[in-house]
């Protein structure tokens, strides 16, 4: 047997590490890119969704085991026979990998040298522009060397650094969105707020078929229209709804956590919107918003008649 040829062995080693690489590459650029919105905020970025940290952070920690496993096993195949460096889909990925990274490094440089000229770099953009380069760079020097064949000490030093590299990117991730506790109670609270925005809603609606307030929010339900009144997610516990006057009114709800302020730590929004995917429905006032506190909050509400009016009897 001609000990040169491909068999199905060295095209599936090749090509999964060839898809780990580029899949951990992207990754890891997406949490680098994700850590600096957050670290760095800009009134024209949009809302941060701490799924553009999990996505990455969870993609690494799976992809870059099998990357360096599966290129364990492509060199020990090489070990022991050492024709196969010179087959064909060992010779295309290597020339591949150059031929992208390079172009995306050249791409970004001019990318820079055109922000530049126009006036328009920041503090995001630079180090956007770094963390493409030096990712870039290793890939493009670790296959160089891999091509040549040549600096098995330098190849092991930028193995090792891109290692380092990723553990410092994914306990950066962490740090940023903290711990799986601590996103849950955050979900917890933004389902509270998303529960009393419907209940707040429901007593509009209320308020302007019968031109006052509910007396409790027992009064909200309606078994022909299947409205029912959310309660606490965690707790199953009612909310609180306290009647101030006749167009006043409070909702209460005890938080994990302190509002997160998310807004200008996202990407920047090319579309335009840049609204908090919290504020689902009609806001009643100017003082209609639900930052909180860890603790016991209430949201005092006043509806204005002139734009949420009684409607007609017929």
């Amino acid at each position: 047997m001609n000990q040169t040829n491909t068999t199905p062995k060295d095209f599936f080693l090749h090509l999964g590490a060839t898809i780990a690489l580029y899949a951990s590459a992207i990754a890891l650029i997406n949490l680098s890119f994700s850590i600096i919105n957050y670290c760095f905020p800009d009134a024209l970025a949009g809302y941060f969704y701490s799924s553009s940290i999990a996505w990455p952070i969870s993609m690494l920690i799976v992809l870059v085991p099998i990357l360096y496993v599966l290129e364990w096993l492509i060199k020990k195949d090489i070990r022991m026979i050492p024709e196969k460096n010179e087959i064909w889909i060992q010779r295309w990925r290597i020339y591949l990998t150059l031929f992208l990274t390079g172009a995306v490094i050249a791409g970004d440089l001019i990318t820079l040298i055109n922000t530049y000229l126009n006036g328009e770099i920041s503090i995001r953009f630079v180090y956007k522009f770094l963390v493409i380069l030096i990712v870039l760079a290793i890939i493009f020097a670790y296959y160089i060397l891999e091509k040549i064949n040549k600096a098995q000490k330098t190849k092991t030093v930028l193995i090792y650094l891109g290692i380092i590299i990723v553990f410092i990117a994914i306990i950066s991730g962490f740090m940023v969105v903290g711990s799986p506790g601590k996103q849950r109670a955050i979900r917890f609270d933004n389902q509270r707020v998303s529960d009393l925005q419907n209940i707040q809603w429901q007593i509009v609606s209320h308020w302007q078929q019968k031109g006052k307030l509910p007396n409790s929010l027992e009064d909200l339900k309606d078994s022909i229209s299947y409205q029912s009144i959310p309660i606490d997610p965690e707790n199953n516990s009612s909310y609180e709804y306290i009647v101030k006057d006749t167009m006043k009114f409070s909702l209460c709800s005890s938080f994990s956590l302190d509002s997160q302020d998310n807004k200008g730590k996202g990407d920047y929004s090319y579309g335009g919107n840049r609204t908090s995917p919290r504020m689902m429905y009609p806001i009643i006032g100017p003082s209609d918003n639900w930052d909180h506190k860890s603790s016991h909050s209430c949201f005092e509400r006043t509806i204005d008649p002139e734009k949420y009016p009684v409607l007609p009897k017929n």
